[in-house]
């Protein structure tokens, strides 16, 4: 038992192939970046619900939770439209207008955006903006 459990705390990240991403995981890239290579994919190598991992070639960088769903997307060129709540677009567009959501990250009771002018805006479950870090 002791060598089960030391070997589980030292896990670490194991490389995937892109088939192997769970289908949700898949057909957001097929979706939102039609045409783009998985550059490389990683699982952390958690027993019961790994999560991934995945560069796209573009530059993209995607997690996701273990079931496919969204994590957090990273990418310069701006994330995909369609990606962010549209109330979150909205939001940005008439307050931040030069400004392209870079990064977002979907929490269990809160949004997060990253904008290209270096504003981080939190939202709440009700997409109501509680707070702004530069």
């Amino acid at each position: 038992a002791a060598v089960a459990v030391s070997w589980a705390c030292t896990a670490d990240n194991r490389p995937v192939n892109s088939d192997q991403l769970p289908s949700a995981a898949k057909l957001f890239i097929e979706a939102n970046y039609p045409g783009e290579k998985v550059s490389y994919a990683y699982a952390d190598d958690d027993l019961v619900r790994p999560d991934y991992t995945v560069r796209l070639s573009n530059g993209a960088a995607i997690q996701f939770e273990h079931d496919g769903s969204l994590e957090k997307i990273s990418a310069r060129a701006g994330v995909p439209a369609g990606v962010v709540p549209v109330q979150i677009t909205d939001y940005v567009k008439a307050y931040y207008p030069d400004a392209v959501i870079i990064e977002y990250e979907v929490g269990r009771k809160e949004y997060d955006v990253d904008l290209s002018n270096g504003l981080e805006l939190k939202f709440n479950s009700k997409f109501h903006l509680k707070d702004i870090d530069d």
